[in-house]
């Protein structure tokens, strides 16, 4: 029992102990080096496995990755996987960091908006070609070194806006959730358009794309034909606003002044309406650069 004044610690000061340690899957998704063992250098190592499972996703999904078929495609057994990954939960983690490294570097010198315009449709072009990326839970999405390169380049092209950071990170934060949902829309309409052709030409399930007419497939997009859907089967008494808007001739897409649509395509639209009100909000701050 201690005799002076000062009271026993009750835990160890932070930095100072086991408690402290980062969780393995942080450790590895850094690159921290693991315990070195005897004997020569091993053939196969995480980035390996990363790649493999990344590969097996792009042909088939993810619901295809599995240990035994990343084990199948790299040539060892499953076991030998488990002295690289600890489990499928972290190797899905080190999948989602790998694809931001595909992401491409955003120049800084167009200013705040077109940099952030580069930022966003960069990650919807890269969710589009990697629709698996989707299907990843959120838990997976950890801030490893790619993700927050991706994140420091989003600040970097900010620099010059008078915000604080936590309130650049809501920015950065909002911009992210529109591309999950943009581009969740346009992966999941274009399943819909496929599965649809499938059935109406009478093929199997497992036709591949790229056997199927394009036309088709743009005919069979469930959102292709929403006016005349409407004009066809929607009572005007019941849904009179839908109709009004949609036989005004602002629905072809031009103004009632006859200016063009300020976009010339959907992933374009929501990024610009979106800028929109981000720059709105920063003239409000006065957080706007003096060349604006």
């Amino acid at each position: 029992m201690s005799t002076d004044s000062t009271p026993e610690p009750t835990e160890p000061p932070r930095g100072a102990g086991p408690a402290d340690e980062p969780p393995a899957v942080l450790r590895r998704l850094w690159g921290a080096p693991a315990p070195r063992r005897r004997g020569p250098r091993p053939a196969l190592s995480t980035a390996r496995i990363v790649r493999a499972a990344m590969e097996l996703a792009d042909a088939e999904g993810l619901a295809a990755v599995s240990m035994a078929r990343i084990a199948e495609a790299v040539g060892y057994t499953p076991m030998a996987l488990y002295r690289h990954v600890s489990d499928k939960d972290e190797l899905l983690v080190l999948m989602a960091d790998a694809v931001a490294a595909d992401l491409p570097d955003i120049p800084k010198d167009d200013g705040w908006r077109a940099g952030l315009e580069a930022w966003t449709r960069a990650q919807i072009d890269v969710s589009l070609a990697r629709p698996w990326m989707l299907e990843l839970p959120l838990s997976a999405v950890l801030p490893g070194p790619n993700r927050l390169r991706w994140m420091d380049q989003a600040f970097g092209v900010l620099s010059a806006v008078d915000l604080p950071a936590d309130e650049k990170l809501a920015v950065v934060g909002l911009l992210a959730q529109h591309v999950l949902g943009e581009a969740r829309v346009h992966v999941e309409s274009r399943r819909a358009a496929v599965r649809q052709a499938r059935h109406a030409a009478g093929l199997p399930d497992d036709t591949p794309e790229s056997d199927l007419d394009p036309a088709a497939i743009a005919a069979a997009d469930p959102y292709a034909g929403f006016d005349a859907m409407l004009v066809r089967f929607a009572d005007p008494a019941t849904y009179p606003h839908l109709l009004a808007a949609f036989a005004a001739p602002t629905a072809s897409g031009t103004s009632t002044s006859g200016a063009s649509a300020p976009t010339d395509d959907d992933i374009s639209f929501g990024i610009t309406v979106l800028l929109d009100g981000i720059e709105a909000y920063l003239r409000r701050r006065g957080a706007l650069p003096a060349d604006g």
